[in-house]
């Protein structure tokens, strides 16, 4: 079991999955192919069917309070404007559309997500530490604690935020030195379930096995992240996708499983969902109830 005992029950859901099927596949903000943008529901909905165990998102607030799913500093890309769409009012987001996208598809609200997958579907909310003040809050209201796993740096302040919320969220946080390791480790009235370790080379301290072992038997579990970045800097000691996908993945996903990783993040959760099988022979998780819009009056938020 993963996380501290007083936390067993919010972290039942994570703990079941993790027993059926390890490493858990972790999709990086869905699968958005052909017309499907990422970072929305739709996507969510594709990664699941894709085999993912855990979808990824981003947050955003507008400048009136509403929150949607979406990766800040990706305007340009997704809808061609330069400017932040942070400082848009609700409305001007929703009326926004992905440039691709032949269904006139535009941002999801974050309830809306919530609404739609509450109940079985595990997340990683990424990128979302500067709202906690308010995002804690409007989380509690979907009483799906159990299914969201907060990340952030490990900055004291955001912390902090964690430590004074009565509801205590599954929390994983970015990692990058031994140092990024004490901060968290000790931390009081934070539900740490695990970490995830951050090693730019093979050489780097937390790219060593010793320190996934180390975390394993201090009950957390281990994240490493397979994502290849645009900007083309590893994340977990260039044991990456590309090489998994292009290459032999035995020297990709499959050292990250040897290693011990609990959960991989991944561009390509149907790929690793058959490497895992032939590897392990662990059934790739089958669709369920989630991904079915909520009827109008479930609406929350």
């Amino acid at each position: 079991m993963f996380g501290h005992p007083r936390y067993q029950d919010i972290n039942a859901l994570l703990n079941t999955d993790l027993a059926q099927r390890t490493p858990l596949i972790c999709v990086h903000r869905g699968t958005g192919l052909g017309n499907v943008p990422e970072n929305t529901a739709d996507a969510i909905t594709a990664a699941l069917r894709q085999g993912a165990d855990m979808v990824e998102f981003d947050v955003i607030r507008s400048a009136d309070g509403v929150f949607f799913v979406f990766h800040d500093g990706l305007e340009q890309h997704a809808f061609d404007r330069a400017d932040d769409i942070r400082a848009l009012g609700a409305e001007e987001i929703r009326a926004l559309r992905y440039g691709w996208s032949d269904r006139a598809a535009g941002p999801s609200e974050l309830g809306d997500v919530f609404a739609r997958f509450r109940g079985e579907t595990l997340f990683n909310v990424d990128r979302s530490w500067w709202y906690w003040d308010e995002l804690l809050p409007f989380a509690d209201r979907f009483d799906m604690a159990g299914q969201l796993v907060f990340k952030s740096p490990t900055d004291d302040q955001w912390l902090d935020k964690l430590r004074r919320h009565p509801v205590k969220y599954p929390f994983v946080p970015m990692v990058h030195s031994r140092a990024d390791l004490d901060a968290v480790l000790d931390y009081p009235d934070i539900n740490l379930v695990g970490v995830e370790l951050i090693a730019r080379h093979a050489k780097d301290e937390l790219a060593d096995p010793a320190v996934i072992a180390e975390m394993h038997q201090r009950g957390l579990l281990c994240l490493l992240n397979a994502i290849n970045l645009p900007d083309g800097v590893p994340l977990y000691a260039g044991i990456d996708d590309h090489t998994s996908v292009v290459g032999d993945p035995d020297d990709g996903w499959g050292r990250l499983m040897e290693m011990g990783a609990d959960i991989i993040q991944t561009d390509w959760p149907d790929l690793l969902g058959r490497y895992r099988h032939r590897v392990r022979g662990t059934a790739v998780r089958e669709y369920g109830t989630w991904g079915r819009p909520a009827p109008a009056q479930q609406r929350i938020g």
